[in-house]
């Protein structure tokens, strides 16, 4: 489809032979056939040749966002990872300042890591912690066996 610069030359002559919008869409149509550009664009391009704008050429576009996932970013990720390996994704986003989903996305397909769920791990408690976990459970087993009620 010839959608290009042709299309809008002749749009936009037809803006400066003072056509109205409906006619220049006819004329399109007729001159380029099923090639022609929607009604939507005809529109489109007069509305910014009324506002004064007379390229005919599109604006600059930013295109797709530049990507945050780079080497130093990835290198950076795994530095913190290995670390810490019980960092949170968005404290490492944070630390970065780099998107969370990039950072989720670095671990992993290029670090190879996965998500576990957080787990209460006893090994890690210190002694004192461990007595009380033991006393708090003997106590509830004295009640129950206090209990009449109680099966």
């Amino acid at each position: 489809m010839d959608g290009g610069n042709g299309q809008r030359f002749a749009i936009k002559f037809c803006f400066k032979a003072g056509l109205s919008v409906t006619e220049a869409l006819v004329v399109v149509q007729k001159v380029y056939g099923n090639e022609a550009v929607n009604r939507s664009n005809v529109f489109r391009w007069y509305s910014r040749f009324r506002d004064g704008k007379e390229q005919v050429e599109d604006g600059e576009k930013s295109g797709s966002p530049k990507s945050t996932r780079t080497e130093v970013n990835i290198a950076a990720v795994a530095d913190l990872v290995r670390n810490d390996s019980r960092i949170a994704s968005r404290m490492v986003a944070e630390s970065l300042n780099i998107p969370k989903t990039v950072v989720l996305r670095i671990l992993k397909e290029d670090l190879g890591k996965r998500k576990l769920c957080a787990r209460f791990v006893p090994h890690s408690l210190i002694l004192e912690q461990r007595e009380d976990g033991v006393t708090s459970c003997q106590d509830i087993i004295a009640m129950a066996d206090a209990d009449k009620i109680f099966f």
